[in-house]
């Protein structure tokens, strides 16, 4: 296994020079790639509709194609369901990833195409374990083998051919990963596209316990639960007893910071390595690039062409999308991609803020439909997770999950929010841990300030701590365990927080 990680090891360094290209000439390589894009798909059924053929320019393109969210593209991706093809991208459409993003009952349905499998996702987890490598050149990651956590795939039974398929973006990726990259991870493909969580997590504790884990790629909150599994199955104080070569978690679909104490805990190993991916659905947008760095690097090569929607754009019908070289430091924009897969100025839902133009970083800010708006505080979820992960720093606490929606304004009751947190380690006083989350929002957010100065608008927050298993019950309870299910940091309503709070009643 050694000679086959100096092998890979050097195999990986050999893209960087072409990442290091993008990042030199990004405007040249998005330009380039829309036109791709657009001269690809001029004889579909889309193409034909918005004039592909005549090799329309970039402001013909923002012009003619409205930006579009899910339920305005669902027509052409339910005739792909049912088996046509031709409609939003030439090449036969075999594959889509069900994306629940949220525990929203809704479903969506993402087209994959065998171009989106091989230049996105391939390509990117190529390139996270290429720059990884670069930073840490004695690395040791492939003497032993890479364990995913992702969820499952089933037939489309909406295709009368029954020749397409469905599923989490992972268990798509997994289902369809050249034999070199099957070779170096684990569990057994059987056991890691299994549907039934609760017996598929059993299963993956006891297969990979006895593999020689060397990274983990996965989400925070099914992964900890995973490691939990593994250490107790055998017996052991932390997962570094049961893989001592652990070096590198690979995590993305929540913010990491409030899950780092947690993760700390659970693998005690002074080498330990925490890196950062921005993959969806929809395709792999960013992933961080340094040792160390909280920001991500937009990857400009994987058939996507980005455009962004800035913040007082968010609500209009007809919202203005700014191309990659109009984009400013610092701004909350909404991202909106056209893809390889047939996507055509989709708006994903995401929010980003840019780092960095040169090149160009970002870091996620939130979700456009997940924040509280209540009384005008415009709290979104960089400023909730920056929060708590402070109130967990200055209290000693340790945080598994958590969701906010705000309590209404009443005759008789002031408003305010209203927190559920699960803690895999009390704060030492809920007061100060409260205190401090209540500082920090208004120190990160002058709305939220104004709104609470003096109580003005806004009381104190409300803070319930739940006992361990709260969240996973509730995710259990609504259908959506494991895969890329992922609790609402945020509501502007109060359906998840009701939910929970008469849950714990029952």
């Amino acid at each position: 296994m050694q000679i086959l990680n100096s092998i890979l090891t050097w195999i990986m360094k050999q893209r960087i020079h072409q990442i290091e290209l993008f990042m030199k000439y990004p405007n040249d390589v998005q330009d380039e790639l829309l036109k791709k894009l657009i001269h690809t798909a001029k004889g579909t059924e889309f193409g034909k509709k918005y004039g592909f053929e005549s090799g329309i320019t970039e402001q013909d393109f923002k012009e003619r194609i409205p930006v579009q969210t899910y339920e305005q593209i669902f027509p052409y991706i339910e005739r792909l369901m049912h088996g046509e093809q031709n409609l939003l991208w030439p090449s036969e459409i075999k594959w889509f990833a069900k994306s629940s993003g949220t525990t929203n009952a809704r479903s969506k349905f993402i087209p994959v195409s065998a171009e989106a499998l091989e230049d996105c996702h391939f390509k990117a987890g190529k390139d996270l374990l290429s720059i990884y490598v670069n930073n840490y050149p004695e690395t040791n990651l492939f003497s032993g083998k890479g364990l995913a956590v992702g969820g499952s795939h089933q037939i489309n039974e909406f295709d009368p051919t029954n020749t397409s398929h469905y599923g989490d973006v992972s268990a798509v990726i997994m289902a369809n990963l050249p034999i070199w990259a099957q070779f170096i991870r684990t569990p057994s493909l059987e056991i890691a596209l299994m549907d039934h969580w609760e017996e598929k997590i059993e299963k993956l504790a006891r297969e990979t316990s006895k593999v020689n884990v060397t990274h983990i790629a996965g989400v925070p909150t099914w992964t900890v639960l995973l490691i939990q599994k593994v250490v107790e199955l055998e017996g052991k104080q932390n997962i570094t007893e049961v893989w001592p070569n652990l070096e590198a978690f690979f995590h993305g679909a929540v913010a990491f910071k409030p899950y780092r104490n947690l993760f700390e805990s659970l693998i005690p190993a002074t080498n330990m390595n925490y890196w950062e991916v921005y993959n969806a659905s929809e395709g792999f947008f960013g992933m961080q690039e340094k040792s160390g760095s909280e920001e991500l690097l937009l990857m400009l090569d994987y058939g996507i062409y980005y455009e962004f929607i800035p913040v007082e754009e968010f609500e209009n019908e007809n919202p203005k999308a700014l191309s990659l070289h109009d984009v400013e430091v610092g701004k909350n924009y909404a991202m909106v991609i056209s893809t390889n897969a047939g996507l055509w100025r989709y708006n994903i839902g995401d929010t980003v803020k840019f780092t960095s133009t040169s090149p160009y970083r970002i870091k996620i800010t939130g979700r456009t439909k997940h924040f509280i708006n209540a009384f005008g505080e415009e709290l979104i979820i960089e400023n909730a997770e920056t929060a708590i992960t402070k109130a967990c720093e200055k209290t000693g606490a340790v945080m598994d999950n958590f969701t906010a929606a705000p309590i209404y304004l009443e005759t008789s009751r002031q408003g305010g929010h209203e927190w559920i947190i699960e803690f895999k380690k009390e704060p030492t006083s809920i007061d100060s841990f409260t205190t401090v989350l209540d500082e920090t929002l208004r120190q990160v957010n002058s709305d939220y300030d104004a709104k609470r100065s003096n109580d003005l608008a806004l009381k104190a927050p409300k803070i319930h701590s739940v006992q361990e298993g709260t969240f996973y019950n509730w995710m259990k309870k609504r259908g959506k365990l494991g895969g890329q299910n992922k609790v609402p940091r945020l509501s502007n309503t109060r359906e998840y927080v009701d939910e929970i709070l008469q849950m714990m009643k029952e």
